[in-house]
């Protein structure tokens, strides 16, 4: 007679036949698994993407300290044109200021993109200046100077016309991304269609060298304004530092969490009643408790394991496809998120096993094998 170290009996052996036994519950276990590592991974490499990007671009324009007013938002997009225009005659004026570019800031809600109104000269000499691909400056109030990641995107090229803050433009210009904003309009156009005449939302600040000396010139200028150095704006621009994305993204694992959960429970628990039989024939040739919940567990960990490498292959499957639809979003996935989402996983799912495997393993053999 057949006991528990026949070699049939193996625990690997075991738990392939019983995924393999019923497949199709299998793989919708999988399936459910995979969309909660699906959901973690895009959500926090959607939020990590966006705002790391946003804050290189930044950085690109090539100034060293940026000017707010005291309760502006880091999103520029979301700040509000409150400083005078004027105020950067006064920064220029400072010792330590070498160039200095007012900046109106605007969020185009229909098109969904950044665009700045600038003083194209101030602008461009805050760095080594646009790269045009094709085109050239502003010729006129109505011409905007696109970036090359949304041109391609939409398709643009030099002399198209595209409407943006509701208002019409003329393609002038197609330049390497990596400036701050997708569009960039003359400046006192941005003023007239936002109705903040001779207003900015930041000033862009290239200092003479001393970079922290000259942030505190600007200070004394108006102690209540925001001046930050570039390299203190990097480090705030972090998906973990934004207290209003993090509920967000708590929400969302969560989400993802209970998923696991509850899908894991419910296989796990029609599971265990169909095979009361089996559980007390395994019993009945000598399987002690312990070894019926490694059993069970062990079959959740390979529905998780595999789940959890099919989520993350069709994470990187998605991600290529945006790439391709949508240059302009910007996902980024980490090692750190990778393991994350498929330790949530397993969570998720051992917590799910958990009761319905303890069930199983309180069976009376003699009960279990007169179960029909």
């Amino acid at each position: 007679m057949s006991d528990v170290n026949d070699p049939q009996f193996s625990p690997f052996r075991m738990i392939a036949g019983n995924l393999t036994a019923r497949p199709l519950r299998a793989v919708l276990s999988i399936l459910a698994i995979s969309i909660q590592v699906i959901l973690v991974l895009m959500i926090v490499g959607l939020t990590t993407g966006v705002v790391n990007e946003w804050s290189k671009r930044v950085e690109g324009v090539g100034a060293d300290i940026l000017v707010q007013s005291p309760n502006a938002s880091i999103f520029f997009a979301f700040s509000s044109a409150v400083m005078q225009e004027s105020f950067g005659d006064q920064i220029a004026s400072l010792p330590g200021v070498d160039e200095v570019a007012p900046t109106l800031s605007l969020m185009d809600q229909k098109n969904f993109v950044v665009i700045y109104g600038i003083d194209y000269k101030r602008f461009n000499a805050l760095s080594k200046g646009f790269l045009f691909g094709s085109g050239g400056v502003f010729t006129s109030p109505d011409d905007t100077i696109a970036d090359d990641i949304v041109a391609q995107s939409r398709h643009l090229k030099v002399g198209d016309q595209i409407n943006l803050l509701g208002h019409p433009f003329t393609i002038c210009g197609i330049v390497a991304h990596g400036k701050g904003a997708r569009f960039f309009i003359p400046l006192k156009t941005a003023q007239d269609i936002s109705g903040a005449e001779k207003r900015v939302s930041v000033f862009y600040v290239r200092s003479k060298g001393d970079t922290e000396a000259t942030r505190a010139e600007i200070l004394k200028l108006e102690p209540s304004n925001r001046v930050r150095s570039i390299s203190e704006y990097m480090t705030l621009m972090n998906s973990s530092n934004l207290p209003e994305l993090k509920p967000f993204i708590k929400t969302m694992v969560g989400i993802g969490v209970v998923i696991s959960f509850l899908v894991v429970f419910l296989n796990m628990h029609t599971l265990v009643l169909e095979r009361t039989r089996e559980i007390g024939i395994l019993k009945a040739l000598g399987f002690t408790r312990s070894g019926i919940a490694k059993l069970l567990l062990g079959e959740t960990l390979a529905l998780t394991i595999i789940g959890s490498l099919v989520g993350i292959g069709l994470t990187y499957l998605t991600e290529a496809i945006l790439k391709q639809t949508v240059p302009t979003l910007q996902i980024q996935i980490t090692a750190q998120w990778l393991a994350g989402a498929v330790l949530l996983a397993i969570v998720g799912a051992t917590a799910g096993a958990i009761y319905p495997t303890l069930r199983a393993a309180s069976y009376d053999p003699v009960v279990a094998l007169a179960y029909e």
